[in-house]
């Protein structure tokens, strides 16, 4: 398992816990998930997680519990993931998990496992650990989704927070394995269309409205064209010096690219006038009166290089 910074925390231990209650909410609806619905308390202590635990880059994570009722995936609760260390060895996140859900059960509080949610740090979030994840939610239980939050964006003043799910195509080669650069053509398969996002709304009570109403009359601010203004100069900078690390990935990783095609080009040549030579032997042969050249398995001689994987440079991109 991947260390928790990677992203890998809930989605490791979240397929365990989750296979025992995914069929019964997926039994609920056989059609996919159009639209999330989200309880304000649920946002409220996602939020709250992260002030409590999550500093700087520190990544912090947690279990959705819910419902699905036709299309659509009501979140109507949630519990988060303790910190802890590799070192840890005591810490069991499926017993854990199963724990909690048995404890919100006993209480009557929504139990049934729809997801997960994780912090993010300047939209960094899109790795082969949350990819991994999200695929052993959405494997056992079809309508999970994972919600993420950005908290740098919502210290500025405007709430950032996304629901994603892995695409059917992405889905199919996840379960192949397979992500050498043919079988990601033949499944039609781009950055474009790895993850689906979901549209959300945040679903309030009536009482909790009223109250916001009346906050919102009391309140003494009264220049709100602050908001408008949401860039810095550490915020953007920090963001054209994350992107700039990322393109010199790409890079590294197309640089590696072109060396296996070159690789494979130099081989075609190499087979090609390997046949020829073989073609000019056996018609010298053939004028001396002497049998041809025994058959040869050219495949054996000139094995193909291994072509590197392509999720990678997909995730970067």
């Amino acid at each position: 398992m991947a260390s928790r910074k990677e992203g890998s925390g809930a989605g490791g231990g979240g397929f365990g816990a989750a296979k025992g209650k995914g069929k019964a909410a997926a039994a609920t609806a056989d059609a996919a998930v159009k639209q999330v619905q989200i309880d304000g308390l649920v946002v409220l202590k996602i939020i709250k997680h992260y002030q409590e635990e999550g500093q700087g880059n520190e990544v912090v994570q947690g279990v959705l519990l819910g419902l699905v009722v036709d299309d659509r995936l009501e979140i109507t609760n949630c519990f988060p993931f303790p910190q802890h260390t590799e070192d840890d060895a005591d810490f069991d996140e499926v017993q854990y998990q199963m724990e909690m859900m048995r404890s919100l059960r006993h209480v009557n509080i929504d139990h049934l496992h729809v997801g997960w949610y994780q912090s993010t740090y300047y939209g960094s979030f899109v790795t082969r650990a949350l990819l991994d994840s999200q695929f052993s939610y959405q494997h056992a239980i079809e309508e999970s989704v994972v919600l993420i939050y950005d908290p740098i964006k919502t210290a500025q003043g405007s709430l950032s927070l996304k629901a994603y799910r892995l695409t059917p195509k992405l889905m199919e080669v996840c379960k192949e394995k397979d992500f050498s650069p043919e079988a990601l053509k033949k499944a039609n398969i781009a950055y474009e269309n790895m993850f689906e996002e979901v549209p959300i709304v945040i679903k309030n009570s009536y009482l909790i409205n009223v109250m916001l109403w009346e906050l919102e009359k009391k309140s003494a601010v009264a220049d709100r064209h602050e908001l408008l203004s949401l860039a810095s100069s550490n915020h953007l900078g920090k963001s054209l010096q994350l992107l700039m690390d990322r393109v010199d990935e790409m890079s590294q990783d197309i640089v590696k690219y072109n060396t296996y095609l070159r690789n494979v080009s130099k081989q075609q040549q190499q087979k090609h006038q390997y046949q020829q030579r073989r073609q000019q032997e056996n018609i010298q042969r053939q004028s001396r009166g002497e049998a041809p050249l025994p058959e040869e398995d050219i495949n054996k001689l000139f094995k193909p290089p291994q072509p590197p994987p392509r999720l990678e440079s997909l995730l970067i991109a």
